[in-house]
């Protein structure tokens, strides 16, 4: 048994823009490859299915801007919507409000168990929203972290969980990035030595059957 450092394990999935914007080729601003995409919504859905049997808490966060200027706001992201070599080029029409992108993939949330939170506008899911009251009126002290991009709102979110004193477990098999394995790798190896832990989904999930849950 992996020590994560809380005397007892309250978990919750935090799951990070599963949503069309990336992951379905058919409408994404910002797409992740085709096969890394249905490779991420099959392994998120078998991952959520398999927590909520546990009761575990899935927490979807949602990227959504109410304009252009939102996201203009942030230089770097400006500089990139003028770069037509970045993966980041259609940023400014990345997930406004009312478009499509917003829409979680199909199976992956049950809107009858789990909570979303849809006001995500940086990489990190705790800057602007409520994220935090959420985890901490739950009592969750464990986070359970798939999703994508892996190399910026996971790594971010990550980094944000640990200041925050929340153990923090990427789940490696349900992240991945529009920006190529290099850097999927990278990101998870800054996580492991400063950040959380990565795990894939059999380990943690047989992590939490051997804790105190």
């Amino acid at each position: 048994m992996i020590d994560l450092g809380v005397n007892f394990i309250k978990p919750a999935v935090i799951a990070i823009d599963c949503h069309r914007g990336h992951l379905d080729p058919e409408v994404a601003t910002m797409p992740a490859p085709a096969d890394v995409a249905a490779k991420l919504v099959a392994n998120n859905k078998v991952f959520m299915e398999r927590c909520r049997a546990k009761n575990i808490l899935i927490v979807h966060l949602v990227t959504a801007y109410r304009d252009v200027e939102e996201i203009r706001s942030n230089p770097r992201w400006r500089a990139l919507a003028d770069d037509p070599n970045s993966t980041r080029k259609n940023v400014e029409r990345h997930n406004l409000i009312g478009s499509p992108g917003l829409e979680i993939m199909p199976g992956l949330c049950d809107p009858s168990r789990d909570m979303i939170v849809d006001v995500k506008k940086r990489y990190d899911c705790f800057q602007s929203t409520d994220l935090d009251f959420v985890l901490r009126s739950h009592g969750i002290n464990t986070l359970l972290v798939t999703g994508i991009n892996t190399n910026s709102c996971v790594l971010a979110t990550v980094c944000a969980a640990n200041v925050r004193d929340y153990a923090a477990v990427v789940v490696e098999d349900c992240v991945d990035t529009m920006d190529g394995p290099d850097l999927h790798d990278a990101a998870l190896q800054c996580i492991r030595t400063a950040f959380g832990w990565v795990m894939t989904a059999e380990d943690a999930l047989r992590e939490l059957s051997t804790s105190n849950l």
